[in-house]
């Protein structure tokens, strides 16, 4: 009977899960989490992480040479059935879930370190170089009251009006849909700002959000 409680070849494995985990770590404290402090994001992307690290592993089996095609289709068909059955995701949350998934899938599979050091560097640099380069301006849709201030001619006025109610540091303002019954208006405002919140032009809490009041 063999001895050995662990197989050489899940060392390995365990020593690419670390550096998978620290990697994705990385990137979920330094670029994602350090800009939008979504902690619910957060638990996540770490969380999926770790169990797509181990599904990948055991669904290639041990012979890591011999996976096919069908283990991806498998994997990503589990995806498309278990879909998040919540509120929809942000694009720039679904991407940065996008990448964790494909790190996590390459360190399973990968057999070398240096090819694997040089994927995960590329994947950094990459999502840094957007991350410094396209800053997206934050918009916010906001219901005004007061119609009369949405002439070009007072566009001043409505700009500081804005700022006083909101404490927000305006760039531009676009006048939407005009409703001279109720006397409103929808602006779409452009302010500078470090993120944006997950209720911004909401104006009614979700069923799913009580439980985070």
């Amino acid at each position: 009977m063999d001895a050995t409680i662990i197989s050489p070849e899940f060392l390995h494995t365990l020593i690419r899960f670390v550096v998978c985990f620290l990697f994705n770590g990385i990137i979920i404290n330094r670029l994602y989490y350090k800009k939008s402090h979504r902690r619910d994001f957060y638990f996540t992307f770490m969380v999926m992480s770790v169990a797509i690290f181990f599904l990948v592993y055991f669904m290639m089996g041990m012979e890591r040479g011999k996976a096919t095609m069908g283990v991806g289709l498998g994997l990503f068909g589990i995806f498309s059935i278990m879909r998040y059955r919540t509120d929809a995701m942000p694009v720039r949350e679904m991407t940065y879930l996008f990448v964790i998934i494909c790190l996590s899938v390459v360190h399973a599979m990968a057999d070398n370190y240096v090819e694997l050091a040089i994927v995960d560097i590329i994947t950094f640099m990459t999502i840094l170089l957007c991350e410094i380069n396209l800053k997206v301006k934050q918009t916010k849709l906001i219901q005004y009251d007061r119609i009369e201030l949405i002439k070009p001619e007072k566009r001043d006025e409505l700009k500081a009006d804005l700022e006083a109610r909101t404490g927000l540091k305006i760039i531009k303002i676009d006048v939407g849909g005009i409703d001279f019954l109720k006397d409103s208006v929808v602006l779409r405002v452009t302010y500078e700002g470090d993120h944006a919140s997950d209720v911004d032009s909401q104006y009614q809490v979700r069923k799913s959000q009580w439980r985070e009041l």
